[in-house]
């Protein structure tokens, strides 16, 4: 201590002070080791040490199938159908013809165990079998003896095949939730099916409108202004073409003008109106009504609206009245009484205030 106090003397002559040095801090450490980084070191991991190692994963379920099937025996024949239904939801039907003499009872089995074989096919692990026939379902379960001879094998060959599955239910279900099975027996017992005839799996779609709102119109291939481009192009008449429909052809070509490929329609101020065939006047007419350029108006107004849009054909103010009539929301939210007119009906008692 002496000779630090005597150093801290003659160190005050040149304005140097001595500080004695603290305690290192873990901060001012990791301040140092940041800003000199070790190129072959190893990251530092803040999670619990070893944590993989307890860590035990959780098992995911297999997903769960579901199987309808029905049999069907007429007058005409018997059928079996099945159908199998993935957990998204999609449907892989499957039916048969039964090509020999069977019962009402030996049917229903054909149909389940045809059903189960498609799913071992499948690969499924869980299923939930559902079917109309109490008697397969309850001789299944084991609630039911199974004292027809006919059914004794069949009743064991189910009971192998349920084997391959991890897990498999069997449940009554009414006639009325398993129609999409009893209508695949049904099909494949009323089929005439030769040998060696596969047929594919259906496809079902939904509609959701009327057959005809979808049908494409078949319309001539050549626009209205076919004949008047051409003869602006060629200078030529059509074959058919007699004296009056010349002249009158001659009258029309001085309001058009053709540039390049794009025929145009002089307006009376002056504009050029672009002229366009019958499907791009009715995709215009849809979405311009529709709000693209301002709300709902009478057809003489889309007419002018179109018009000042730059297009035209010849037809386009009877067009445009057909097509706002034809206008659903015109017609709902159209400032009217929709109340039917009634006839007054006036209900007076004799005797007021009766009951």
């Amino acid at each position: 201590m002496r000779n630090i106090a005597k150093w801290r003397c003659q160190l005050m002559e040149y304005d140097i002070e001595y500080v004695s040095r603290t305690s290192v801090k873990g901060q001012a450490i990791a301040n140092h080791l940041a800003e000199f980084p070790i190129n072959d070191g190893t990251p530092i991991n803040a999670d619990f040490l070893d944590e993989g190692i307890l860590q035990v994963d959780e098992e995911k379920d297999e997903p769960i199938w579901k199987m309808y099937f029905d049999g069907a025996v007429n007058s005409v024949g018997s059928g079996v159908g099945a159908v199998l239904i993935s957990p998204n939801g999609r449907h892989y039907p499957v039916a048969a013809k039964v090509d020999f003499l069977c019962t009402n009872n030996v049917a229903e089995y054909e149909a389940c165990i045809l059903g189960l074989q498609k799913a071992i096919d499948f690969k499924v692990k869980q299923l939930e079998v559902f079917g109309d026939s109490m008697l397969t379902i309850f001789q299944t379960l084991g609630q039911w003896k199974t004292n027809d001879a006919k059914l004794v094998r069949y009743h064991e060959y189910l009971e192998e095949l349920a084997k391959s599955f991890e897990r498999i239910s069997f449940t009554y279900t009414p006639c009325a939730k398993n129609q999409f099975a009893d209508a695949l027996a049904t099909l494949a017992s009323m089929a005439s099916i030769t040998k060696g005839n596969i047929i594919k799996p259906l496809e079902i779609e939904v509609t959701k409108g009327s057959a005809y709102c979808d049908a494409i119109e078949a319309t001539d291939a050549k626009p209205w202004y076919e004949d008047i481009k051409n003869f602006l192009q060629t200078g030529q008449f059509p074959p058919f073409a007699d004296r009056r429909d010349r002249k009158t052809l001659k009258r029309l070509a001085v309001h058009y003008f053709l540039s390049g490929e794009t025929f145009y329609r002089r307006s009376f101020n002056a504009t050029l109106l672009r002229c366009i065939d019958v499907h791009e006047s009715r995709r215009l007419m849809e979405e311009v009504h529709g709000g693209n350029c301002g709300p709902h108006m009478n057809g003489l107004m889309l007419a002018k609206k179109l018009m000042r849009l730059g297009y035209y054909w010849s037809t386009m103010e009877i067009d445009c009245v057909k097509h706002v009539r034809h206008c659903h929301r015109c017609q709902v939210y159209v400032n009217q009484i929709k109340a039917p007119p009634n006839e007054l009906c006036p209900m007076t008692a004799p005797w007021p205030f009766s009951m």
